[in-house]
């Protein structure tokens, strides 16, 4: 980013190549029917923070420090104080989890057991109080570490290692139950 801050616009494309995937997958499993348009606006605002950008974390810490400032944005905006989940079970072929094809070799007892498993993790996600979902999936799909999700989040090293502990356990067990 410093070097995109400097005029380097190829630092940019290496910065959104790294990071694309991992954001976009954030947004899609907090809001589902609008990930495009906040992933667009949230490197709109990346794009807009280059010239008066400082080192305070890392990029991706920084990157989903915005990213979780615009959900919230999103959803007082919607008159929501809860993230709500929309669970795309009824769209398997587009859903999040399932988009990426099965390998061809894939026999079909595997694929099904396959969708049938991301049903069930996606069930169990869609069950996780807002903040855990939240930490989780900072930890999952964007691949934060513990401090990386309170500075994210705004909440303590403490606080975010609590509710990444308590997703997985109610994962855990929620996913038990169900096999």
């Amino acid at each position: 980013m410093l070097a995109y801050r400097d005029g380097d616009a190829q630092a940019f494309d290496l910065l959104y190549s790294r990071n694309r995937g991992k954001l976009y997958r954030y947004l899609a499993h907090q809001v589902p029917h609008c990930a495009d348009e906040l992933f667009q606006d949230i490197w709109m605002r990346v794009i807009g923070a280059r010239d008066g950008y400082s080192v305070t974390a890392k990029f991706s810490t920084w990157l989903f420090r915005i990213a979780h400032n615009r959900l919230m944005d999103h959803f007082r905006a919607q008159g929501r104080s809860i993230v709500e989940f929309t669970n795309p079970q009824d769209d398997t072929e587009t859903g999040p989890v399932l988009a990426a094809p099965a390998p061809a070799i894939a026999q079909p007892e595997a694929v099904l057991a396959r969708k049938d498993l991301a049903q069930q993790i996606l069930a169990a996600l869609a069950e996780l109080p807002a903040a855990q979902r939240e930490a989780f999936l900072l930890s999952e799909e964007g691949g934060l570490s513990l401090e990386e999700i309170g500075v994210a989040t705004g909440v303590g090293k403490e606080t975010a290692k609590s509710r990444l502990r308590y997703a997985f356990e109610r994962l855990r067990r929620t996913l038990e139950d169900a096999g």
